[in-house]
């Protein structure tokens, strides 16, 4: 039982490792928009440094993972469109905001107001966009098991699809320095992970071997491109980081009960007010064990004074 908990998630972790860098490597050679004369315009950022980088990190992550969700063994037919939704469709809608955002409102509260205003941003495109999208994908997933009781479906529902676009934003939130986004969405997802490794022998095992697969499988892409993000030749912009959140949350209703994923959409959205008012980058920098993590297989930082934000369009 062991090894067969085991090999689903290994099979997956390495499937979405091997096609998102499959993919990066297609997407160098021929962008998935654009010609030579025109590629960088549409993928090429400045870093916080001042350097450019190309945002095609996001496009091969959504491609390696909704690839290796479609290949992975031990995923029904339902979990796999589900995957198929929330990452391919979080990364789409990122990656139009990516291309074609502006960073003249950020924020939820600047995508509402300028929405007050009569002006529809690529953001409040991408808020409203992520949110069906994650409605959806909860909608064909598996039924949680332990979804018992007097609550409707219809409220299980709204809180699963609330949790997938939610994490998919907060993963946005972290794309500021190299690697930040990646190394959020493993400390997340490793112990979501174990926790249903270590449960396929229960009861609902096969429902929490699922959920293993699916969280290896963005685990695996992410990790295989960090090499990328942590020497600032890439970033996963928002394409990346949205469909890295969408994948994780999606995995996250498969294995957590009522009141577990109660509570983690609390936090996610707990953090996300937090972000309005509060700078992530500050917070991190100014905790020691934060800020190491943060700093772990980065370059030196620049001085403060020298450090203007990295941006890849504007965040939601």
């Amino acid at each position: 039982m062991a090894i067969r908990a085991l090999a689903g998630p290994a099979a997956g972790a390495a499937l979405g490792a091997v096609a998102a860098r499959a993919a990066y490597a297609a997407f160098r050679r021929r962008p998935p928009l654009g010609d030579e004369k025109t590629a960088d315009a549409y993928w090429t950022r400045v870093n916080h440094r001042g350097e450019p980088v190309t945002l095609l990190e996001g496009p091969a992550f959504v491609a390696g993972a909704t690839a290796a969700a479609a290949l992975a063994p031990g995923l029904p037919a339902r979990a796999r469109a589900a995957a198929a939704l929330a990452g391919a469709g979080s990364g789409i809608l990122g990656a139009y905001d990516d291309v074609f955002g502006t960073s003249s409102s950020k924020g939820f509260k600047g995508h509402l107001a300028a929405l007050a205003r009569g002006e529809v941003t690529s953001g409040a495109v991408k808020i409203v966009g992520i949110g069906v999208t994650g409605l959806a994908a909860a909608a064909i997933a598996p039924r949680h098991p332990g979804d018992s009781g007097p609550v409707s479906r219809a409220a299980d529902l709204l809180v699963d699809g609330a949790l997938i676009a939610g994490a998919a934003n907060l993963a946005n939130l972290f794309d500021l320095r190299p690697g930040r986004a990646i190394k959020a969405g493993l400390m997340a997802g490793v112990p979501l992970l174990a926790a249903s490794v270590a449960r396929a022998s229960s009861p609902h095992g096969a429902d929490a071997r699922r959920a293993a697969v699916l969280a290896a499988i963005p685990l695996g892409a992410a990790a295989a491109l960090l090499p990328e993000d942590l020497g600032e030749r890439a970033m996963l912009g928002d394409a990346g980081a949205n469909a890295l959140g969408a994948l994780l949350g999606l995995a996250a209703t498969g294995r957590l009960g009522r009141p577990a994923r109660l509570a983690a959409l609390g936090a996610v959205t707990a953090l996300t007010a937090a972000s309005e008012k509060v700078s992530f980058t500050k917070v991190i920098a100014g905790n020691r064990v934060l800020n190491r993590l943060d700093l772990l297989g980065r370059r030196p930082p620049l001085s403060p004074p020298q450090a203007p934000a990295r941006t890849a369009g504007p965040a939601a």
